[in-house]
Order: structure tokens, then C-alpha cells, then sequence
């Protein structure tokens, strides 16, 4: 993209939490954002109402897109809006995400999927909304909020929405080898366990099946109505949600095909990035094996 053309960018669940910190750190840095908001005319009328008064107090190109990524209608819709008003698009931040604590054995399948839904398919949706236009530009980049859950220590009871994350990880990295040819970069941003600042603890969802919950009071009541409390005693005073944001704004401003695969934000230090370091050194060295060369970035390990 040429550099005096303004970078225009579409942030997934960007109501709250990391999504809302990383739309308005991007509009800070000169980027116009469009901010994906379900239901902003009903549920979320007061976080688009809170965004459009944060633009006009500071200056920013910042906007409210609807964007429910469990609709694929919702999805295309919202990038037919920005390639209207921009006529490109050149970021997308891959946010929206649900959590969920609790017994595995206590939800359902159908819970499982939903959680799959929100956390995985949204991101295919909307890649499928987007790449079109992307691989026409011939440049872009794909910004996936991933989960230092998916390599790193892991506690039990958040096993449905770990999983969901792990799997929105492989499909990001497959992505990052099949778009690089069109001049797409991939960038897994991976947060540890923030338990201020977003709200994933206090917005998580909970099993259906109360018996099968409750069945796991007795020997694992106390550990799960202190599971919050066990991680914040990890993480240190000073930690910041909007690192993770800060994280975003740097990838986006590094030049094309340097950007690293993976960027930790951990200050619990859970271990995901020494497994991460080793994982996607592998990868890169079979790729190198498998004469693949060209499919990595200067940044696809370390």
C-alpha cells in the first residue's frame, strides 16, 4: 500500500475488551477503524454511543460497523459497507470471541459448537467477506487474537473455550502459508490470562447441564469458585489489557513480510512462548524440507 494512503481497518468484537482497546489504539495511530459491533441498535446501543463520542473527543477516524460473525449475510455485509465508504480494506483483526468456565462433561455439545461458532467460524466468515478483495489489492494483513492456552499452561474447567482457540489457532497458520502468495501477511497476536481490562470472566458462559456441574462441587467447588482469583495471583500489578492493543498498532505499522508470526503478550508467563518458539520452528524448517521456502515471512519463526 502505497504510504500516503490511510490504512483502513475492520476490528471483530469490538464492543469490549481487547477488541474495543485495539480499535481505538488503531484510530490513535492515524488508522481508519471500523469498529464490528453486533446489535449496536439494541444491546450494544451504549458501547457504539461511548466509540462515536471517543472519535469525535480525540480526533479519530473511528466508525461502527454492524458485524454479528455468526452470519455470514452480517459478515458480508459489513465489508460491502467499508468497501463503499474506503473502496479497500486493508487490516482484519480477528477478536470476536466467547468464553466459557466450567465441568467439561457439564456442556453439551451444542454448547461446544456454539462456542466453536463464535470463536471459529466467525473468523472463517469473515475471511471469506474480506480475502476477495484483499488478494485483488494484492496486500493485506490478517491479525488473529489468539490464546496463550493453546501452548502454554492451562488450567481445567475452561477446557470447551481452550479448544475453541486452539482451533482458530491451526486455521491461522494454515492461512498464513495460503495467503502469503497474494501478499497477505498473518500475525497471531497471543495474550496470557487478563483478568481486568476485558470481559471474558465476567461475561463467560456456563454449562447447560447443572447436574453434571454440580456433581464436581464436591471435590472441585473450591477450585472453581477461585479459579479467577488463582490466575490474577499470577499476573503482576502492572499488567495492561491494552498491551494487547499496543501489540496490534506495532504489526500494523511494521513493513509487509516482516512482521512475526507470533507476538506474546503474557505477563503470567504461562510457558506459550518457549513451546510456541520450538512449534513454529518446526513448522518453518519443514517447510524448508518440503521446498515450501516461499511461503514464510522473514517473521514465520524465531
Amino acid at each position: 500500500m502505497p504510504p500516503d494512503t490511510p490504512t483502513t481497518v475492520l476490528v471483530t468484537g469490538a464492543s469490549s475488551g481487547f477488541g474495543a482497546l485495539t480499535a481505538r489504539a488503531l484510530a490513535r495511530a492515524g488508522h481508519t477503524v471500523y469498529a464490528g459491533i453486533r446489535q449496536p441498535a439494541t444491546r450494544n446501543a451504549s458501547a457504539v454511543a461511548e466509540l462515536t463520542r471517543y472519535a469525535t473527543d480525540h480526533d479519530v477516524d473511528l466508525r461502527a460497523v454492524e458485524l454479528d460473525v455468526t452470519s455470514q449475510d452480517s459478515a458480508d455485509s459489513a465489508v460491502a459497507r467499508i468497501l463503499a465508504d474506503r473502496n479497500r480494506l486493508d487490516v482484519i483483526v480477528h477478536n470476536a470471541g466467547h468464553m466459557a468456565t466450567g465441568p467439561a462433561e457439564a456442556f453439551t455439545p451444542e454448547q461446544l459448537a456454539q462456542l466453536y461458532d463464535v470463536n471459529v467460524l466467525g473468523t472463517q466468515r469473515v475471511n471469506r467477506a474480506a480475502l476477495p478483495r484483499l488478494r485483488a489489492q494484492g496486500e493485506g494483513l490478517l491479525v488473529w487474537i489468539g490464546s496463550s492456552s493453546t501452548r502454554g499452561g492451562c488450567p481445567p474447567f475452561v477446557g470447551p473455550y481452550f479448544a475453541a482457540k486452539a482451533a482458530m489457532d491451526a486455521l491461522a497458520v494454515s492461512y498464513a502459508a495460503e495467503v502469503v502468495r497474494f501478499g497477505i501477511d498473518t500475525a497471531i497476536v497471543v495474550p496470557g490470562a487478563f483478568t481486568s481490562g476485558t470481559n471474558h470472566f465476567s461475561h463467560a458462559g456456563a454449562p447447560a447441564d447443572a447436574d453434571r456441574a454440580t456433581a464436581y462441587d464436591e471435590r472441585y467447588g473450591t477450585l472453581l469458585a477461585d479459579l479467577d482469583q488463582r490466575l490474577t495471583a499470577l499476573i503482576p500489578p502492572d499488567a495492561d489489557a491494552a498491551h494487547v492493543a499496543d501489540a496490534v498498532v506495532r504489526l500494523v505499522a511494521l513493513p509487509a513480510g516482516t512482521r512475526p508470526l507470533r507476538t506474546h503478550i503474557d505477563p503470567s508467563r504461562d510457558g506459550s512462548e518457549v513451546v510456541s518458539a520450538v512449534a513454529d520452528r518446526v513448522r518453518a524448517e519443514f517447510f524448508r524440507r518440503a521446498g515450501l521456502d516461499d511461503l514464510l515471512t522473514t517473521g514465520s519463526s524465531l
